[in-house]
This record gives structure tokens, C-alpha cells and sequence, in this order.
């Protein structure tokens, strides 16, 4: 498999056309999503269960919030797969992690979607409370803030240090 994009009924190059879709159709979409993933890293390798586990999260995330507005974090960049995916990078896919490819991990200069620049965990929550509040002392209130972090970055010292 060199160059496979996504196929199926749903073509989805941003969260906007992502939105215009109907709800009931959104189960459909995850699983297309889904087995895009699994027949990806089958052939080329990746992180699997970190970006399998969040399938639904990231399609509802994208769906309810106005991304990229409202700002996104993944505390653990193997997570962020489906958001490059919904986020115009599914033609690119095949490149994941390769020289000159598409990085494993949000990276801001790649995608305007990538509100930071995430490797590994624990720096997610004091990174989104930062832009949170960098927000609000510009006296921006209509901008939201989410971070996905999952249980094992819980155990960080920079995740506790956020919510101290």
C-alpha cells in the first residue's frame, strides 16, 4: 500500500465539512476511519491503540467545538492520528513519520489544527491553561480550550502541577 487515501462515503478534509454532516452518520464515519487506521499501520507501522481508543472523542471534539478557533492540545501526539485525518491530512497519511512526510505529532507549522506542538505526555493541561489564559487577558471570552490527555499522562508531575 503506498498511497491510499480515505474511501468510503465520507471524504473529510476539515471539521467544517466534518460538522455538516448529519449525526446518525457519524458511526459510519468511525469505522471508516477506523479501518483507514488499521490498514495504515498494518503496512507501515505506528502507534495503533493510542489513536484507535480515540476515534469517537476526536470526531465529537471536532464536531461540537470550532476548531481551529477553539483551541485543541494532544497531551500525547500517537493520539492525534484521526485529527490529522479530519484535519485535510488523509491524502498525506501514507507519509506519516516518513522523511519529508507528515510528522507523527501535531507539529503548528504543518497544520493550522495543531494548536501546539505535542510529543510525548504531561504538558497538555499547563499548555492549554496558558493559552486559556492568555485568551482572557486579551479579553477574548469566546474561544474554549480542550486538552485530551489520557490516564497515564495523569501520573506526570507537569499534569498535576496544571491542576494544582
Amino acid at each position: 500500500m503506498s498511497k491510499k487515501e480515505m474511501t468510503g462515503n465520507y471524504q473529510i478534509n476539515s471539521p467544517s465539512e466534518l460538522r455538516a454532516l448529519p449525526q446518525e452518520v457519524l458511526p459510519e464515519l468511525s469505522q471508516e476511519l477506523r479501518n483507514f487506521l488499521i490498514d495504515h499501520i498494518a503496512t507501515h507501522g505506528g502507534h495503533f491503540s493510542s489513536s484507535l481508543g480515540v476515534v469517537e472523542l476526536t470526531i465529537a471534539v471536532h464536531y461540537v467545538f470550532n476548531t481551529p478557533k477553539d483551541k485543541l492540545i494532544w497531551d500525547v501526539g500517537h493520539q492525534a492520528y484521526i485529527h490529522k485525518l479530519l484535519t485535510g491530512r488523509a491524502a498525506r497519511f501514507h507519509s506519516n513519520r516518513l522523511l519529508g512526510g507528515i510528522s507523527g505529532f501535531p507539529v503548528m507549522e504543518e497544520n493550522n489544527f495543531d494548536a501546539f506542538g505535542t510529543g510525548h505526555s504531561s504538558t497538555s493541561l499547563s499548555a492549554i491553561l496558558g493559552m486559556a489564559c492568555a485568551a482572557r487577558y486579551k479579553g477574548d471570552n469566546s474561544r474554549q480550550h480542550i486538552a485530551v490527555i489520557g490516564d497515564g499522562a495523569m501520573t506526570a508531575g507537569l499534569a498535576f502541577e496544571a491542576l494544582k
